[in-house]
This record gives C-alpha cells, sequence and structure tokens, in this order.
C-alpha cells in the first residue's frame, strides 16, 4: 500500500510540474483542490475509521463459552500463561510461549501484574494493553501452523525491549495430544523424578533446589513451589529462554543461568556467576529433561 501511495503521489508531482499544459490546469484549479484535498481523504479516513472501529470491537467483544481460554499475565519482564478451562480455573501453567490449534478461536484475557504492559502477536491479532487491575480480552484465530514472535509493545522500564514470547500453532489433532499430555503431568510432572537415576541430572536438581532458584520457581513433582518467577515444569520443551531473546538448549540455558544480568540487563533473576561451568551445566541438563 505504500508503493502505490508513494507512486501516486510521485505521478501527480510530475504532471503538476512537467505534463501537458492542459491537465496542469485541471490540477491547479479550485475544484482538483477540493476533491484531492478534503473530499477524497475525508472519505478514506472516514471508511478506515470505520472499517478500524469494527475490527476493534470485533476482537475484545465478550467471551461467549465457545472460545479456547488462555490469560497472560505481564511481568517484569515476562509473561505469565495460564490456560483455563470453561468455567475460568486454570488446568496449566506456562511461561513466555503460547501454542494454540489452527482454526480455533482463542481469547486472550490479559493482565499485569505490576505495571502498564501490552500484549502483541503481529501475525495473528491487534495489540492490546495489559492495565493492573484489570482483565483485558483479544481475540485471535491462527490460520495456518507455524512459530510467530509476539512482544510487550509498550515501555515498562528496564529490559522492555527484550520481553518477548512466542505463539505456535498447531494442527488441531497435534494440539490436543500436546495439551492433553501437558494437562496430566502437570500437576505431578513425572520427569521431574528423572535426577534419581542419572548422577549429572541428580546433580544438578540438587544444586537448583539448594540455590534459591525453588524460591521463585515452580516445577512440578518436587518441592520447589515459587511463583515469583516462570513457572518451568516444562521447561525442557519450550522454544525459548529469557523470554523470547534466546533459543532454548542447553549451551544457552547454561549461559542464561550463569549470566542472566549480562544477557538481560536490569531483570529480577540474579547471575549464578558463582557455580562453576560444571554446575551450570548440571542444572540445565536437568532443567533441559522437563518437558
Amino acid at each position: 500500500m505504500g508503493v502505490v501511495v508513494t507512486g501516486i503521489v510521485v505521478a501527480a508531482l510530475w504532471v503538476a510540474l512537467r505534463g501537458p499544459e492542459r491537465w496542469r490546469r485541471v490540477l491547479g484549479g479550485e475544484k482538483a483542490v477540493w476533491i484531492g484535498g478534503v473530499a477524497f481523504p475525508g472519505v478514506v479516513l472516514t471508511v478506515l475509521l470505520i472499517w478500524g472501529l469494527t475490527l476493534t470491537a470485533s476482537l475484545t467483544k465478550p467471551i461467549t463459552g465457545d472460545e479456547m481460554r488462555i490469560r497472560v499475565t505481564g511481568e517484569m519482564w515476562w509473561f505469565r500463561v495460564e490456560y483455563l478451562d470453561a468455567a475460568g480455573n486454570v488446568v496449566m501453567r506456562d511461561a513466555n510461549e503460547v501454542r494454540i490449534p489452527v482454526g480455533v478461536p482463542v481469547v486472550f484475557e490479559l493482565r499485569s501484574a505490576d505495571v502498564l504492559h501490552s500484549f502483541w502477536i503481529p501475525h495473528l491479532s491487534g495489540k492490546l494493553d495489559m492495565v493492573p487491575g484489570r482483565t483485558n480480552l483479544l481475540r485471535a484465530e491462527a490460520t495456518r501452523t507455524g512459530q510467530f514472535g509476539g512482544v510487550c509493545a509498550e515501555y515498562c522500564g528496564g529490559p522492555h525491549a527484550l520481553m518477548g514470547f512466542v505463539a505456535i500453532a498447531k494442527e488441531p489433532e497435534e494440539w490436543q495430544r500436546w495439551f492433553d499430555a501437558r494437562v496430566a503431568a502437570d500437576s505431578v510432572q513425572p520427569l521431574a523424578a528423572v535426577s534419581t537415576t542419572n548422577p549429572q541430572l541428580a546433580q544438578g536438581r540438587e544444586l537448583f533446589m539448594e540455590n534459591g532458584c525453588a524460591a521463585c520457581h515452580r516445577v512440578a513433582g518436587t518441592q520447589a513451589n515459587g511463583l515469583a518467577g516462570p513457572d518451568l515444569t516444562f521447561m525442557g520443551d519450550r522454544a525459548t529462554v529469557g523470554a523470547g531473546i534466546l533459543p532454548n538448549h542447553r549451551g544457552t540455558l547454561t549461559g542464561w543461568i550463569g549470566d542472566s544480568q549480562g544477557i538481560k540487563p536490569g531483570n529480577r533473576m540474579p547471575s549464578y556467576d558463582r557455580l562453576s561451568a560444571q554446575q551450570l551445566d548440571a542444572i540445565a541438563a536437568w532443567l533441559g529433561q522437563l518437558k
């Protein structure tokens, strides 16, 4: 659209400056000014305003009961994700990532735990603010499978520019298998005990519990029940580390634990640079098994 508008402006300018005399007289007349400078822009802007208001109303209309519901809470500087049932009860928790089925209407219930944030997945839906003390509703529906980047689009201080998340759209059958497995595992995560059969994983789990990680993070099936930070029950299955800023693999996870302040300055997780490389790798290995 920008190319089309620019082309029209350039063409009109050329005609006005170097075009045939008859055309220049027409463009310079009072009638052309009223039509091109008042009537045409007025009609176009009115149509765009009506279209925008209609679209906004459709994206934020109340819940009808037929949609999939996901509550997303903006926090400094990450996103808490909770999948809800029809009654509004939390059935599964995640962080910095939403997974949705293609062709199914989704309502995001947007909240903030601290300051103003904004939830935006450019390829799926519009942008809507996350306001403390208020729940805003945003509708979306994926038309194809894929992974789509999302961001906080409202300046919220500190490392705002590094506050992102991922939306993953799957075929409905694949999504349902994934969701059912997640819900079944969320209350008692079987792989949380995997450390008992592997010395490195056992060490990683022990270091996680001993170094204060459990005070801020939850891992279902363990004594880690912290709520201040992202839920790590399925950390190994997550697409990113650090709220959408790094791909999730053992190397980036190790680096994040050891130098989170260097990677994302000002975030609320301290750097565990007092731990050795071997200890950091053990924690990352244990977290990587949680799927």
